[in-house]
């Protein structure tokens, strides 16, 4: 993948070179792709160790040589550090360079029970009913505090959240995730939208109120007050 990026529009280098590079707000090739990208685009330090705190079965690191530490609450998916991601115990301050998080997007009353593995591959078992606001929004200030706290000064948060609907209201989870990062004391850098081949459908669904989402948000965040890519010294004179 690193040899395709300027094919896929990535920034300049971190020397402060000047060749123009746009990367796109709209994607519509793999999550690993765009991950890839936007490492080139965004990093402003060394983004390796990567913690992916939402490992799973790992499928954005598919065919990547980045050195990534994985991270799952669910021991059968073999990740370095079995946690939740919202207490990240044992894990140190200020190791990491990038965290990824990939939340779950529907709760266990949304799931399709036919799919199997559904559980397993997409993490389906966070409640989210009255008591949460019908949202799964709630899992967002701990993990976050705790991404800032394992990540290096100006490290880089990539997330992807999928907004849903459920209880027949539309629940903008990427809204919320954007304005509790902030709270956090993150910088909220950017938005991609990241498109998929169709929208997901079920035999079960008889009448259609809201319009079938195929895109999810990738939103990155900086772990400091500057989003701006910094010209070495240097370069400035």
């Amino acid at each position: 993948m690193k040899a395709e990026l300027s094919a896929n529009g990535t920034a300049p280098p971190l020397d402060g070179g000047s060749t123009y590079a746009p990367l796109s707000s709209v994607w519509e090739r793999s999550d690993g792709e765009l991950i890839e990208a936007m490492l080139a685009f965004y990093a402003t330090i060394k983004p390796e160790p990567i913690l992916d705190a939402t490992y799973n079965a790992g499928r954005f690191w598919k065919g990547s040589a980045r050195k990534v530490v994985s991270m799952d609450i669910d021991p059968r998916h073999q990740p370095m550090i079995v946690a939740d991601n919202r207490v990240m115990a044992g894990v140190p301050s200020n190791k990491f360079g990038v965290v990824v998080y990939d939340p779950p997007h529907v709760g266990p009353q949304g799931r399709d029970k036919s799919v199997k593995r559904f559980d397993v591959d997409f993490g389906a078992t966070m409640e989210c009913g009255k008591g949460h606001g019908w949202s799964l929004s709630y899992l967002y200030p701990p993990f976050l505090e705790q991404a800032q706290r394992v990540l290096k000064p100006d490290g880089l948060l990539l997330a992807k959240i999928t907004d849903m609907v459920n209880s027949h209201k539309s629940r903008w989870a990427h809204c919320d995730f954007m304005r509790m990062a902030e709270a956090a004391g993150f910088t909220v850098c950017d938005l991609i939208v990241k498109i998929r081949n169709g929208p997901m459908t079920s035999t079960k669904w008889k009448t259609a109120h809201h319009a079938r989402k195929r895109h999810c948000f990738w939103i990155i965040c900086r772990n400091g007050d500057c989003c701006e890519r910094q010209l070495p010294a240097h370069r400035l004179l």
